[in-house]
């Protein structure tokens, strides 16, 4: 993962050789390269601080530009302002405090230090994460009431948000929360419990002559933080909430966040988002791994779903605090509440508050933010085959024609950072691979594509043309000092440009052109690794919090965004080689809030264990929540050779991740699905194709993400909200609404436990049998599948004929899987576009609505029928699947082209050995772009 500095005492060569290319030296994730929150001084400083030690108060509240504003400011003694811990009089000033109410009962908190006061600088805000369509949703306040809360010398105001809820601004002491109107109870607040601090910018002290040490050291670095403490830190409470979730991304088992401080606490070190490259991490652990998204879920029976989201670049560490955490045990332990206490190095309070009340109510709020995430094609949808490194052009021809030989789909291949002249991006080893247009067209031709990674590291070599222009230009991140910041990666002395600048982001992107990317074709995607950004001789691999960005902004500030900003640059420059008319797919190692509007993500450098497999999907479940609906973990572990029932039941779930990909470690032995033998070979097919078939219902999910921010793969207690035992389960998720999906995570499992929510029956997908919903079954852990269910009262659309990729699929048939409930109703929805350009934006899509009630299925488009560009499908439904009709059915009649098909019994999936387990209507042959409807009799 990372080289010492000392390393630069040696010559270029001798690094490259022993560091940078070949990586088996380097051991497993070593804690001490990493700070932990006592080594951080302003986590520190922020924990040690007691209970309601705030000694803030409210004033000068109005409303303005239909806002609410205030002023905060300390508490007075004889009419003299308290000087802050560390700090005196002349530098504690009033701080501005604005409330804005937006539709979808929204609130938006910011707090910062007065621009009309003179302070040393502005502090940092992360542009273009919020997205502009939400300013234009804002409510204006028009007035202010007062209330007299029990026990306050003053009044609090009251500010209008939504039909149910109201914002109260508490003046002394300072609490902002949001409440029920009809019963008053809180649902969030700040600073309830008295933790608020705000480091103000100040000059430094002088004693015996000698300035203040602001610098912090950490192993051989030194952080010369020339503008001193500037940390912010809040208590957030929510009430009626059960468990938390979300603040991605870390490893764990659980689904639900664990407490971090406080009694019987298993951890003793808060979540840390921190985007840092983190070798071969551990799967139980609050550490920050690759991306940040500062936004946090509640849930519980009591209230429902609310949301909590700070926009801030910078190191945030944040406590999920256990009952009883003040240290006060004669104090009642308050239920229904769980605190947790916020802290960032830097920035301003930026927060957003959300009230649901459902699940879906405020992942959509929280989207309706950063926006929703991007609809990709349709074949970035299926799967993907990834080696670090595929060696060259033959390796590629044969691992492509291996597939087909084996009958096994897939869609994209993808090349690591050995397919590049010396690792310099935007080109190709020559030698190895001589003609990549046509290795590219080879794959086109069979409607494949090609990924290659395109990292931010340039390397420092005044023969590349890259480096040499980013020079000329003055592009790149400077050091404290002012000069381009040098720092090693895997080319070995590199630059990284500043992507927080957008001049340099127009000029990243226009080199994906077609005329500036040699070599590459439209047929060609694109992978951003080691965005965090990775810095190996760097203080904890990464970039010194010193360095400076477009504007003067401190690394600090932005350090979580940088990877987010640079995602934007590629795929921008996707969108500008196609005419932006062909979707990009850019995925991305960093991410921050806002960056599932550019591309996918992964859970990065897994390993393969069994422990790994079982902590993706908890993973996976949480970046959904947080917006990052597009997202996977490397199927078979990237480190590690998997032994061959590992890696099976890894496919057999990977099948089920919105994203699906193969990958692995150069170091490890090659793992494609043939090299198992036979029996193995076949499973992994099967699992495949269970994706390949399952495409259409994935796609259409995709769709609803790309409209409402819902995410594809869900926890239970999405669907189920008010059942408990959903609301830990983390080895169990919901592929959108109608399917169930149990993982097995244990060597030679005989049996698995699955728990089937309650209200409706389930069907199992592999026999059709029916189970009652609310109870816990053992079943049998076979081979050949992990457990997968049909919710009653859905509609799954299928594509079942077996293909080599997507493109062969287009004007296949469709099947639908009918899982009637104890009304003999269902419901489902499909989606259809071209699956590549933006034209579905102007209209140009099937949306079809099916409804099984009262004996007849009919299907309906709600695709606008007047709209600027259409689009039309030859497609049929060839078979209908009716699970839970009574027998009796002799045929039905399709209407209103007044024709006959046959109702006979048939297997759920047309596979070899399949028997027959539901009625099927075969053939009926209606067109998906047509309205019509099928009556059973």
């Amino acid at each position: 993962m990372g080289c010492s500095s000392m390393m630069k005492k040696y010559s270029l060569l001798l690094v490259l050789s022993l560091c940078f290319v070949n990586l088996s030296f380097v051991s497993s994730w070593k804690k001490d390269e990493f700070r932990n929150c006592n080594q951080t001084p302003f986590c520190k400083r922020a924990r040690e601080r007691a209970p309601q030690s705030c000694n803030l108060v409210v004033s000068d509240v109005k409303i303005d530009g239909g806002d609410l504003t205030a002023k905060l400011l300390p508490r007075t003694q004889e009419g003299k302002m308290e000087a802050e811990a560390g700090g005196d009089e002349s530098n504690v000033k009033p701080l501005l405090l604005i409330i804005s109410a937006y539709q979808k009962g929204i609130l938006r908190l910011k707090i910062y230090e007065d621009p009309s006061l003179n302070p040393p600088r502005k502090r940092f805000e992360p542009p273009e994460v919020v997205i502009p369509e939400f300013e234009s949703s804002k409510l204006w306040l028009q007035q202010i009431s007062s209330i007299q809360l029990e026990g306050d010398s003053s009044p609090s105001s009251v500010v209008y948000l939504s039909s149910d809820h109201e914002a109260v601004v508490r003046h002394d002491p300072f609490e902002i929360y949001v409440r029920w109107k009809d019963s008053g109870k809180k649902l969030i607040s700040v600073n309830s419990q008295g933790l608020f601090n705000f480091e103000q910018f100040r000059k430094k002290k002088s004693e015996d002559g000698k300035e203040e040490d602001w610098e912090e050291r950490f192993r051989t670095h030194t952080d010369s933080r020339p503008y001193g403490p500037q940390s912010i830190s809040f208590d957030v409470s929510f009430y009626g909430a059960d468990f938390l979730y979300g603040i991605p991304e870390h490893a764990s088992t659980s689904l639900a966040l664990k407490p971090t401080r406080g009694p019987g606490v298993e951890f003793s070190e808060p979540y840390r988002l921190f985007n840092l490259d983190v070798f071969e991490y551990e799967h139980e652990s609050p550490f920050g791994l690759y991306g940040s998204i500062p936004f946090m879920l509640a849930h519980g029976r009591a209230y429902g779903t609310s949301g909590f989201f700070w926009l801030n670049a910078a190191e945030m560490q944040i406590d999920v605090l256990a009952p009883g955490w003040e240290g006060d045990s004669s104090k009642p332990v308050q239920s229904q509440r769980i605190d947790t206490l916020w802290m960032s190095e830097a920035g301003i309070v930026d927060a957003f508050f959300f009230v649901g009340p459902s699940p879906k109510h405020v992942v959509n709020q929280y989207t309706t933010v950063t926006g929703n995430p991007a609809m990709p094609q349709f074949f970035a949808t299926a799967y993907h085959q990834c080696r670090w490194n595929y060696r060259d052009e033959e390796d590629i021809a044969q691992v492509d024609s291996k597939f087909d030989e084996f009958d096994i789909p897939y869609d994209v291949l993808w090349l690591d950072i050995e397919h590049a002249n010396g690792k310099r991006y935007f080109t190709w080893d020559r030698v190895l691979f001589p003609n990549p247009e046509q290795m590219q067209d080879n794959l086109a031709a069979k409607g494949r594509h090609m990924v290659t990674i395109v990292d931010p590291h340039i390397k420092r070599d005044d023969s590349y043309h890259l480096h040499k222009e980013a020079t000329e230009k003055a592009y790149y991140v400077k050091d404290a000092s002012g000069k381009d910041f040098d720092g090693w990666c895997w080319p070995g002395s590199s630059s990284y440009p500043d992507t927080l600048n957008p001049e340099i982001r127009a000029w990243w992107a226009d080199k994906f052109s077609l005329d500036n990317y040699g070599g590459s074709t439209s047929s060609l995607y694109i992978w951003n690794d080691m965005n965090e950004p990775s810095v190996f001789n760097g203080p904890e691999v990464t970039m010194p919090r010193d360095a400076l960005h477009y504007g003067g902004v401190e690394h600090r500030e932005l350090h979580n965004a940088y990877g987010y900003y640079f995602h934007m640059a590629s795929t921008e420059g996707l969108l500008k080689r196609g005419g932006g008319k062909d979707r990009p797919f850019v995925l991305s190692r960093a991410f921050f809030a806002g960056s599932q509007r550019y591309g996918a993500v992964w859970t990065g450098d897994n390993s393969a264990d069994w422990d790994h497999l079982k902590a993706s999907v908890p993973m996976v479940l949480n970046l959904g929540l947080t917006g990052m609906s597009f997202s996977g973990a490397d199927v078979g572990g990237f480190f590690g050779n998997p032994e061959p029932e590992l890696l099976v039941r890894w496919y057999q779930l990977g099948a089920y991740y919105p994203f699906f990909r193969g990958h692995a470690h150069h170091d490890t032995k090659r793992r494609e699905p043939w090299l198992f033998g036979d029996h193995n070979t076949a499973l992994m097919r099967d699992a495949i194709r269970t994706r390949y078939t399952l495409l259409p219902y994935f796609y259409t999910l995709f769709n609803e993400a790309s409209t409402t921010g819902i995410p594809v793969m869900r926890p239970l207690w999405m669907e189920f909200p008010s059942d408990e035992a959903t609301f830990n389960n983390g080895e169990a998720f919901m592929v959108g609404n109608s399917l169930l999906v149990q993982g097995i995570y244990e060597e030679r499992a005989k049996h698995v436990s699955v728990y089937l929510p309650g209200g409706q029956s389930w069907y199992d997908l592999k026999n059709g049998a029916v189970y009652s919903g609310g109870q816990t079954y053992k079943l049998e852990a076979t081979e050949d599948r992990i457990p997968c269910f049909q919710k009653a009262g859905t509609i799954v659309s299928r594509k079942d004929r077996l293909r080599r990729s997507t493109t062969q699929m287009e004007h296949d048939p469709y099947t639908l899987v009918i899982a009637l409930n104890s009304s003999l109703a269902a419901e489902g929805e499909l989606y259809i576009d071209d699956g590549k350009t933006f034209d579905y934006q102007q209209g140009a899509y099937i949306h079809l609505h099916f409804l099984f009630s009262d004996g007849r299925l009919k299907s309906s488009n709600m695709a606008p029928a007047s709209s600027e560009k259409h689009f039309s499908s030859n497609c049929v439904v060839e078979r209908i699947i009716l699970l839970g009709l009574p027998a009796g059915a002799k045929g039905a009649l399709i209407e209103p082209m007044n024709l006959k098909a046959e109702v006979e019994s048939g297997p759920l999936m047309l596979r070899k050995g399949s028997k027959p387990a539901a009625l099927v209507i075969r053939n009926p042959n209606v067109r998906v772009s047509d309205n019509w409807t099928i009556k059973i009799f």
